[in-house]
C-alpha cells in the first residue's frame, strides 16, 4: 500500500479541510435545535413534525455511516469525500429555500446522507496524513474539532435566528462547502487498497433492507402518537415492515460473502454491551439537547440565542473532561467505573432538572445542573467507545466503531421520537387533571377570573370581552402548567433510566488495568 503521509503546508491544508468538513457535519446536527420554534412558526408545523427536521438528518447519517468504508473503496476516497461535500452543500441551499415542512425534512435527509460520510472519512484522512509517531496528535486535533462542533451549534444557530432568519443556518454551510470541495479535489489522495466490488458482489439487498428498516421504524416512532399508534393501518404495516426488514437484514448480512455491515463482530461481548450503552447515551445526549432549548423558548420565552448560550458551559466542561478521561484510561483506570460514574452523574443532572422546572425558572438555576451534564457526558463518550473496542483487533476496530456510532445516532432518533410522543400524551393527562380541579363554581376560581376581568377592563375592554379574555388567559395558564409537568416527567424518567443502567455497567468485564490507546477511542 502506498504511503499517504503528507508533509509541510500540504498536510496543514489537508488537516484544515478535514476538520472543516467534520465541523460542518457536527455543527449541523445541533444548530437547528434552537431554530425549531421559528421553523414551526414559518412553516406552520406541529411539534412532532418539526422533530423530523432533526430526525431525518439522523436517519441519513445512520444509513450511510456503516457503508462509508465500502463506498470509499468503490469510488476512491477523494471522489467519495468530494461528492459527499457537494451533496451536503447543495442540500444546505435547498433546506434554506424549503417552503414546507416535508420539503425541508426531505432535504435534511439527503444532507444527512452527505454528512455521515464527512465525519468518518475526515477522521481517516487526518490519521493517514500523519506518520505513525504523530498519529495521537492527529487524533487530538480531530477530537477537539468533534468536541467544539456541538458547542458551536446552538449559540451560532441562536445568533443567526435572532439577527437574521432561520434559512441562514443552512446558507452559512455554502461558502465553507465550496472551499472544502476545491481543497479536497486539489490535495486529498485516494489510497490504493481493497478491491472494487463487481455488480454481483455489491450487497444491494443489504443496502435496501437497511434503509427500509431504519426508515419504517423511524416513521412509526415519529407519527405513532399523531395517528393513534396501531389503530392506524399505515403505522401497523410499517411496524411489521420494520420488524421483517430487520430480520431479513440480519439473515442476509450473516450469509452474504461481502456484507455491507459486518454483523459477525457483535460476537464480541464487550462490543455488544458497548452498542447498548451507546444507544442509551445517544438517547440521553440528543434527548436532553432537544428538550432543554425547547423548554426555555416555549415556556420561559427565551430567544434562540439565549437558549443556545445556555448549553455552552456544559459543552466546554465536556471538552475539558475529554483529555482528562483519556489520561485516566491510559493509566489503566477500568472503563466500566468511568461509564458507571458518567451514568450516575447524568441521572443526577436529569433529577435536578425535575426539581427546578417551573413556569418561570430563573436562568441561574440551570448553570450547575448543566455543568454536571457536561462532566457526565465527558465520562461516557470516550470510555464507552474504549470499552466497546477494548478486545477487538485490526479491521474489527473500524467495524466496531461504525456500530457504536450508528447506535448512538439511533438512540438519539429513538430518544427524540419517544420524548415528543410521551410529552403529547402527558400534556393531555395533566391538562385533564388540572381542569378537573378548576371548578368554575368555586369561590377561589371566581375571584381569580373577576380580578383578571377587571384588569382587562382597566385596559379599555368591554365587560363581555374582558370576561372572555380572562377565561382565555386561565386556559393558557392551565396549558402552560400542563406542559411544565410533562417536561418534569421526561426528566424524571430519564433519571430513572440512567440510574438503572449503573449496576449493569459495573458487571461488565472491561480491561481492568490494561492501558488503552487514545487513537482507538474516537
Amino acid at each position: 500500500m502506498e504511503s499517504l503521509v503528507e508533509y509541510g503546508s500540504r498536510r496543514v491544508i489537508i488537516t484544515i479541510t478535514a476538520i472543516l468538513c467534520a465541523l460542518l457535519e457536527i455543527v449541523d446536527t445541533t444548530i437547528v435545535n434552537v431554530a425549531l420554534n421559528d421553523m414551526r412558526g414559518t412553516l406552520g408545523a406541529t411539534l412532532t413534525e418539526v422533530g423530523w427536521v432533526i430526525t431525518a438528518y439522523a436517519i441519513g447519517n445512520v444509513i450511510i455511516v456503516p457503508m462509508t468504508s465500502w463506498l470509499s473503496v468503490q469510488f476512491g476516497r477523494r471522489n467519495y469525500f468530494a461528492a459527499s461535500i457537494i451533496l451536503f452543500t447543495v442540500c444546505s441551499f435547498l433546506c434554506g429555500n424549503a417552503t414546507g415542512i416535508w420539503e425541508l425534512v426531505l432535504f435534511r435527509f439527503l444532507q444527512g446522507l452527505g454528512g455521515g460520510a464527512l465525519l468518518v472519512t475526515s477522521q481517516t484522512i487526518i490519521t493517514e496524513s500523519y506518520p505513525p509517531e504523530k498519529r495521537s496528535m492527529a487524533q487530538a486535533i480531530y477530537g477537539m474539532g468533534v468536541i467544539i462542533g456541538p458547542t458551536l451549534g446552538p449559540p451560532l444557530g441562536g445568533y443567526i435566528v435572532d439577527h437574521s432568519s432561520w434559512p441562514y443556518i443552512f446558507y452559512i454551510n455554502i461558502p465553507i462547502g465550496v472551499i472544502a470541495t476545491l481543497l479536497t479535489l486539489q490535495y486529498v489522495r485516494s489510497p490504493k487498497y481493497g478491491e472494487k466490488s463487481t455488480g454481483s458482489d455489491i450487497d444491494w439487498l443489504g443496502i435496501g433492507l437497511l434503509a427500509l428498516t431504519v426508515g419504517s421504524l423511524q416513521y412509526v416512532l415519529e407519527k405513532g402518537q399523531d395517528d393513534d399508534w396501531f389503530n392506524s393501518s399505515a403505522i401497523l404495516y410499517l411496524a411489521v415492515t420494520a420488524f421483517l426488514g430487520l430480520y431479513f437484514f440480519i439473515w442476509r448480512e450473516l450469509r452474504f460473502r461481502n456484507p455491507i455491515v459486518e454483523l459477525r463482530v457483535l460476537k464480541n461481548p464487550n462490543l455488544r454491551v458497548g452498542t447498548v450503552l451507546s444507544f442509551i447515551m445517544g438517547f440521553g445526549l440528543y434527548g436532553s439537547t432537544f428538550i432543554i432549548p425547547l423548554y426555555v423558548q416555549s415556556i420561559l420565552g427565551w430567544t434562540a440565542q439565549q437558549a443556545g448560550m445556555l448549553m455552552v458551559p456544559a459543552a466546554l466542561t465536556t471538552a475539558v473532561m475529554m483529555p482528562l478521561i483519556g489520561n485516566l484510561l491510559q493509566k489503566g483506570v477500568p472503563q466500566q467505573y468511568l461509564v458507571a460514574g458518567g451514568m450516575l452523574l447524568f441521572s443526577l443532572f436529569t433529577l435536578w432538572g425535575y426539581f427546578i422546572l417551573t413556569p418561570d425558572t430563573a436562568s441561574d438555576n440551570f448553570f450547575w445542573m448543566l455543568i454536571i451534564r457536561g462532566i457526565g457526558m465527558g465520562m461516557l463518550f470516550i470510555p464507552i467507545t474504549a470499552l466497546s473496542l477494548s478486545s477487538l483487533k485490526g479491521q474489527q476496530i473500524g467495524q466496531g466503531a461504525a456500530f457504536t456510532g450508528m447506535m448512538r445516532q439511533l438512540g438519539g432518533s429513538f430518544g427524540i421520537a419517544l420524548i415528543t410522543t410521551f410529552m403529547s400524551r402527558q400534556n393531555v393527562v395533566h391538562a385533564n387533571n388540572l381542569n378537573k380541579n378548576l371548578d368554575a363554581s368555586s369561590a377561589a376560581v371566581q375571584q381569580r377570573v373577576q380580578a383578571m376581568q377587571h384588569n382587562f377592563m382597566n385596559k379599555g375592554m368591554s365587560m363581555a370581552d374582558a370576561l372572555k379574555a380572562a377565561y382565555a388567559s386561565l386556559e393558557r395558564m392551565v396549558a402552560k402548567q400542563a406542559a411544565v409537568l410533562s417536561y418534569m416527567d421526561v426528566f424524571l424518567y430519564l433519571s430513572i433510566m440512567f440510574l438503572v443502567c449503573v449496576p449493569f455497567v459495573l458487571m461488565v468485564k472491561g480491561n481492568k488495568g490494561k492501558k488503552i490507546s487514545m487513537a482507538d477511542a474516537h
